[in-house]
């Protein structure tokens, strides 16, 4: 079942109220005594239906759903529209580019507003396992940078992260310094990948990638890195990925 919630962001844009899907699996309403894990995943609107995507394509994530029975509470946040916002809450730096300009970056807002309003919001609704072990945050290109912001610079309070095509390009540098600096618990998972056909699209993607992966392995975390033979930074190649990262999350 998915339920959409409308949301103010004060914080962020208080005049846009972005709709907020909460999908449960199927054994939900069949076994009213289990609690569920959940992963939080940006860009809610590319998600569950293709009416709603940005694009005319979404993961498609309600039909594997369906089929598929994982284990957890899927919630997924709508992202900005207006102008350059997404990349504005998403990024976690500040940065200027040719194509661009400015970004001001407000990713730890958008991850603060995520943990102290919509987090309890859900837990006090759904049947959620609300501890770290069992809140995990996810996303693609700018929402797979973010979620990987979130999993080191909020690590006690993520302990698995997806991240998607990761747009690293921003600023590998403070990227490596991210993950340098951040105090990583122990028994943290992150499911990374990028597309075979998207690796040239920026040119600092591929030492960003090899980079990010060393770090991540030095600091003890449970690393999946994977290069999708042929995908795309696509909404149709992310959905192939899907049955993928369910189980190395360990949702599936």
């Amino acid at each position: 079942m998915i339920e959409q919630w409308l949301f103010s962001t004060e914080e962020l844009h208080p005049d846009f109220r972005r709709r907020v899907y909460i999908c449960t699996p199927p054994s939900y309403s069949t076994n009213p005594d289990t609690y569920y894990p959940v992963l939080y995943l940006f860009d809610g609107q590319n998600l569950f239906y293709d009416r709603d995507a940005s694009f005319g394509k979404s993961w498609n994530l309600a039909e594997y759903v369906e089929k598929s029975d994982p284990e957890c509470i899927l919630v997924g946040i709508e992202s900005n529209p207006f102008g350059n916002e997404r990349l504005s809450e998403y990024s976690p730096f500040t940065h200027n580019t040719p194509e661009l300009g400015y970004i001001h970056g407000t990713a730890r807002t958008t991850i603060s507003w995520l943990l102290n309003e919509l987090k309890p919001a859900i837990d006090e609704s759904f049947r959620s396992m609300p501890d770290r072990d069992h809140t995990f945050i996810g996303g693609s290109s700018m929402g797979g940078l973010i979620s990987l912001f979130g999993i080191t610079a909020y690590n006690s309070e993520f302990s698995r992260a997806l991240c998607l095509s990761p747009s690293l390009w921003v600023n590998p540098d403070k990227v490596r310094q991210m993950i340098s600096n951040s105090k990583i618990e122990p028994h943290t998972l992150v499911y990374m990948d990028y597309g075979s056909e998207e690796m040239s699209n920026h040119a600092a993607t591929f030492d960003a990638l090899l980079e990010c992966t060393r770090l991540l392995l030095n600091r003890d975390v449970d690393l999946t890195f994977r290069i999708e033979p042929y995908g795309d930074h696509s909404e149709a190649s992310w959905e192939k990925r899907v049955p993928i990262f369910m189980r190395c999350l360990g949702l599936a």
